[in-house]
């Protein structure tokens, strides 16, 4: 059966690709990747031709790479960081299907990890609960932040630093809970902007952070006490 290969291309630094995602890409006929989230970078393992999918609607991307299969050459759907977090993979997903194409998906290091890294910290630490998620916006009509923060667990919130004064008022945290802002994590301009709740949208927007950006809200970036692990005795 024909395939294409949805591939996380990493959050941007081309190190932080997987090995078989490098390798499908240096076996890649053809690259459709998701625009300027992907790091060029990234693209140089390629030899194949390479298509910016930006402003292409759903139609047009699977015509392409329907096409392109169909005259016998290997595909590759290129999506930051990892497919299964807001990647509108699924609905590429069912129109190959009704294509009669398979898809074979390959993991990639998300955002947020690289965010994590260069805060240095283990989102696990203070309550063992991560909660991923995002503000209302174009494509979700109402969000859950408010009901979220309740359950006083890490939040990770993506999509949403152009809204962080509202993400602010709506947690129920306290406000010298920490907070952190990671601009492009592991690519070469990456910005972390730490602080608390009091005053990360100050210092994010004094440092004109519009977009491209995690949201991390919680006592793990900055914890005051721990216990220690029994992982080691």
């Amino acid at each position: 059966m024909m395939k294409i290969h949805f591939v996380g291309a990493g959050p941007g630094d081309k190190g932080l690709i997987t090995l078989k995602g490098k390798e499908l890409l240096e076996e890649a006929d053809l690259v459709v990747y998701t625009g300027s989230l992907i790091n060029p970078d990234v693209l140089e393992y390629s030899n194949g031709e390479k298509v910016n999918s930006f402003g292409m609607k759903l139609e047009e991307i699977i015509d392409l790479m329907v096409g392109a299969v169909m005259e016998g050459k290997k595909v590759v759907r290129l999506h930051s960081g990892d497919p299964s977090l807001y990647s509108a993979m699924y609905e590429q997903m069912l129109a190959l299907k009704e294509r009669g194409i398979d898809i074979e998906v390959v993991p990639g290091v998300s955002s947020l990890f690289a965010s994590a890294a260069a805060l240095k910290a283990e989102l696990t630490l203070a309550g063992e609960t991560v909660i991923i998620t995002r503000p209302a916006g174009k494509t979700l009509e109402k969000d859950q932040i408010r009901e979220l923060s309740r359950h006083r667990a890490t939040l990770a919130i993506f999509l949403g630093v152009h809204r962080l004064r509202e993400i602010v008022e709506a947690v129920e945290y306290p406000k010298d809970t920490p907070a952190a802002v990671v601009y492009k994590a592991s690519w070469k301009d990456e910005t972390v902007i730490k602080g608390t709740l009091e005053d990360i949208e100050e210092k994010v927007r004094a440092a004109g952070i519009e977009r491209t950006a995690i949201v991390i809200i919680g006592d793990a970036l900055s914890p005051k006490e721990y216990r220690r692990s029994h992982l080691y005795g």
